[in-house]
């Protein structure tokens, strides 16, 4: 089989694989041409980012042995391993680990290690031993390579070509002025680069998480006390660094790898800053349940991408009031939102409003400094609807709290009743005119706020409402 490409209203074959080889196919013959050498050969038409889109799925497959991966199209990805491959016994333990999983999924690999990117370029694609360098053997590696290893443009590679340059070591001895003169000031730079000369930077897939720990695994775990005494011991390392530099994290992401190929993530997030390993354990313990560790996972990574300073101030637990902030209440906060979620939870702050309505203001910022403190002289219910409902209600007077009144089909008999408070409306918002609010208390012991509009003005009749409800 085959895969093909238009080209100026042809059809070119791109691709092949070793049967379609062994038949006589290449790559650049027409679809035409290859279907007359071998009559069963299977074309398939190449879909455009195709490539770059296996390659990028590929590079997050191998963000498991290192976090600084980079897609290098058409065919490549660059790996950092610096620190990693002590992880898998060394080096070559290292690409023996990569290479045979990724040939267990069906792909042919040709892995290169070197101190340099271009050096490890050139070896993956060139050599046909050495395939690690050793520290600083970029020159000795490079010598026997042809010019093509050094990724450079096929114009210049025909020119050395033609001067009988077959190898590096042709003119890597040659001065860096000579070159530049000769060939260009692209040569230089990517010989002096697979040198380590000159500087060559990695661009990852994933921008890296300033606070991230990981935990690879000799074996693959699947029991629930094997992986909470892990996740619990890689909070713990993430939480003493970040206590040494005064920072709490605000929110969290576990992912986990599994032996199959597979990740799954956990995410968490606290309303204050938090350096406490239980505390954080427990959220993920939260969602544990939803960890499915399938044939074992081999890996843990801990980001932590928002953190913020950390107070070292202790709450006065003895005077009664914590306050809003305080890491009690943050972590109380904490727990309950990982149950029944975040957005449930609300803090409403005291407004400098007379209307009810607007009398609290709704936040999620725990260190946000209320405006007004809350008024303790007067009566106000735990629960206000909005808008306010509509009542039925009978009083003897206009100006006196209704007897009885009818809320939703059913009759309640005011036995005792506190007001009027009046309430003018806030001129200097909108227009309207005033509420009168009574505290009424029913037969069965329910109490209310109810109020009743303007009735002042002629042929203006009073209408009533329910604002809220008393415990």
């Amino acid at each position: 089989m085959a895969f093909t490409e238009p080209d100026h209203g042809r059809m070119l074959v791109t691709a092949i694989n070793k049967a379609a080889e062994a038949c006589g196919i290449k790559s650049g013959i027409t679809a035409a041409d290859a279907r007359v050498i071998a009559p069963g050969i299977q074309l398939f038409e190449t879909k455009p980012g195709r490539n770059i889109k296996l390659l990028k799925g590929l590079a997050e497959w191998c963000l498991r042995y290192t976090p600084l991966v980079m897609v290098d199209p058409p065919d490549g990805l660059l790996l950092d391993v610096t620190g990693c491959t002590h992880l898998k016994g060394g080096e070559a333990e290292f690409l023996k680990d990569m290479v045979g999983r990724l040939r267990g999924l069906g792909y042919t690999i040709r892995p290169g290690m070197a101190d340099t990117i271009g050096c490890a370029w050139a070896v993956a694609r060139c050599a046909e031993s050495g395939l690690i360098v050793p520290q600083g053997g970029q020159r000795n590696a490079l010598m026997p390579l042809p010019p093509a290893s050094l990724r450079l443009s096929l114009e210049l590679l025909v020119k050395l070509n033609q001067l009988g340059f077959y190898q590096v070591g042709g003119f890597i001895h040659m001065p860096k002025s000579v070159l530049k003169r000769r060939f260009g000031g692209n040569m230089v730079l990517r010989l002096y680069q697979a040198l380590g000369q000159e500087a060559e930077f990695l661009l990852p897939l994933k921008e890296p998480v300033p606070y991230s720990d990981r935990i690879a695994l000799l074996e693959p775990i699947s029991t629930r006390e094997i992986i909470e005494t892990t996740v619990h011991a890689l909070i713990d390392t993430l939480c003493k660094r970040l206590y040494g530099e005064g920072l709490g994290l605000r929110s969290a992401v576990l992912t986990y790898c599994r032996i199959d190929g597979k990740s799954g993530q956990l995410t968490i997030g606290t309303n204050h800053p938090s350096q406490r390993t239980d505390h954080i354990f427990k959220l993920f313990a939260l969602q544990f349940d939803q960890v499915a560790p399938g044939l074992g996972i081999e890996l843990f990574i801990l980001d932590a991408p928002k953190t913020e300073p950390a107070s070292d101030k202790q709450s006065l637990l003895w005077n009664g009031k914590p306050a809003a902030d305080s890491e009690q209440v943050a972590e109380l906060l904490d727990n309950v939102g990982a149950r029944v979620g975040k957005d449930r939870i609300h803090r409403y702050l005291p407004q400098e409003h007379h209307w009810p309505e607007r009398a609290a203001g709704n936040t999620t910022d725990l260190t946000q400094t209320p405006e007004s403190d809350w008024p303790e002289d007067r009566i106000r219910p735990v629960q206000l609807l909005e808008p306010p409902e509509s009542i039925e209600a009978m009083a003897l007077t206009p100006d006196y709290a209704p007897r009885q009144f009818v809320y939703r089909h059913e009759r309640h008999i005011i036995v005792n009743a506190d007001g009027p408070e009046r309430i003018s409306h806030e001129w200097w918002i909108e227009d309207g005119g005033y509420r009168d609010y009574y505290v009424a208390e029913d037969e069965e012991g329910m109490r209310y706020w109810l109020f009743g509009t303007p009735n002042d003005l002629p042929g203006q009749t009073r209408r009533w409402f329910i604002h809220g409800y008393f415990p």
